[in-house]
């Protein structure tokens, strides 16, 4: 920290390095772990929509999905300290997310069945709409890959017969886990 003054205005504390909006999100993070709000209202405007998105399409309740993004980001600014940088950011909010979201999930237990199961959905929303490797979704999910690819080959399989049962052909769906 500098203290930056001019004569007949207050002294304030700066940063040594402002934080701004192309500051990498490892930066951003151990900014936030020392208190910084400015380095938080950056990280979550740069991924707030990506961890929304997730987040409802296993919820499938925009209100849910609002209220789970705004304890994911809590979360953040309460646990900034702990990330240690074994993974993209991207990788450890969306592991958050995750776990926020399953737990709402399981306090749901009145929730009708699902088209496919939430460890289905998980898998399909991170390969396809996050276009994650099979060995981050292991990692966000704290699975084996093998699980992973299991898990990929059953929501595609189930994906298929919702699709067959609609008169869409199945030969279009996941044909790399088929």
């Amino acid at each position: 920290m500098s203290m930056s003054c001019t004569t007949g205005q207050l002294c304030t504390a700066t940063s040594a390095a402002k934080q701004t909006p192309d500051t990498p999100d490892v930066a951003l993070v151990r900014s936030i772990a020392a208190g910084d709000k400015h380095a938080m209202r950056i990280l979550f405007a740069r991924h707030n929509v990506r961890v929304f998105r997730f987040v409802l399409r296993l919820v499938g309740d925009n209100s849910a999905a609002e209220d789970l993004v705004s304890e994911v980001f809590l979360d953040v600014w309460r646990q900034a300290g702990r990330f240690q940088g074994r993974s993209q950011v991207t990788t450890w909010l969306l592991a958050i997310a995750r776990n926020k979201t399953l737990s709402a999930l399981r306090r749901r237990s009145t929730e009708e069945l699902r088209q496919l199961l939430p460890a289905h959905r998980e898998i399909i929303d991170l390969v396809y709409y996050h276009e994650k490797s099979i060995d981050e979704v292991a990692e966000i999910a704290g699975v084996p890959p093998n699980t992973v690819k299991t898990r990929m080959f059953y929501a595609c399989k189930r994906i298929a017969e919702l699709m067959a049962a609609q008169g869409i052909d199945r030969a279009v769906v996941c044909d790399t886990y088929a």
